[in-house]
């Protein structure tokens, strides 16, 4: 579970909770009509804008942004450095049936004992590392989707209130229904945009990078054992992905 993501949502969500049930009652914050607009709006608004299965699809790609366990650079580097160690006093028949810490690590690995020559692992590791970013990419721009057509359906909702209340102005009890769906719309727009898509349209970007550097140490690590390189040189080229405390961290 990611932590900063969780409190950030619960938090700003919070605050503005409370910020509503200390003007008043949250009751005088909900309208029917407004959530309609904007929230089941923008629904179908996006889902023009995909297809069905990305649409579908972005609910998982979501969820990453608040679980998302991948190893670390730094213990991934230490791990593929301990394969490289096998293979070169047992050849990389050794390898066979070893556990490693991903599922893209261990196809890289079945590739080498497989025999595969280097073209071939680095051709299919690549492309299932573009096809994971596209993925990402599909994610975070359907939620940047939602960000752009929120507030927009929010504005559409403000324009309809504006409408219901003047056609009944002579009508003192109209104008309060049409007056709530004026403002609400607008807040109900800018917060599904501001503290929700758009935030988890960041942290996946985010994830993405991280996902990317991973699976390229790993790619680069499996190259150079199928080489043959000596283990410590491998190290030494893939200390080149971490910061550069963590670099000496490890040095």
């Amino acid at each position: 579970m990611d932590l900063a993501t969780l409190i950030g949502l619960v938090g700003a969500f919070a605050i503005i909770f409370m910020a509503m049930m200390m003007s008043g009652s949250l009751s005088m914050f909900m309208d029917i009509p407004s959530v309609l607009i904007v929230i089941v709006g923008s629904l179908f608004v996006v889902l023009m804008k995909f297809s069905l299965a990305q649409f579908l699809g972005a609910i998982k790609v979501a969820a990453r942004a608040f679980s998302f366990k991948m190893v670390t650079p730094t213990d991934l580097i230490a791990e593929v450095v301990e394969l490289a160690d096998t293979a070169r006093k047992g050849g990389l028949l050794t390898l066979e049936g070893k556990e490693v810490s991903s599922d893209f690590l261990q196809k890289g690995v079945q590739l080498l004992v497989d025999g595969h020559d280097a073209d071939v692992v680095k051709g299919v590791l690549k492309k299932d590392l573009v096809q994971t970013l596209e993925r990402h990419d599909i994610g975070a721009k359907i939620l940047r989707a939602f960000g752009d057509v929120g507030p927009a359906m929010g504005m559409i909702g403000t324009l309809v209130g504006l409408v219901a209340m003047l056609a009944n102005m002579s009508d003192p009890k109209a104008i309060g229904p049409a007056m709530a769906i004026v403002l609400l719309t607008t807040l109900y727009g800018a917060m599904l945009a501001d503290m929700l898509c758009l935030p988890i349209a960041d942290k996946l970007a985010l994830r993405k990078a991280e996902e990317a550097r991973v699976k390229t140490i790993s790619i680069d690590a499996l190259l150079a054992i199928q080489a043959g390189q000596n283990p410590r040189i491998i190290e030494e080229m893939l200390r080149s992905y971490l910061a550069p405390k963590d670099r000496a961290a490890k040095a």
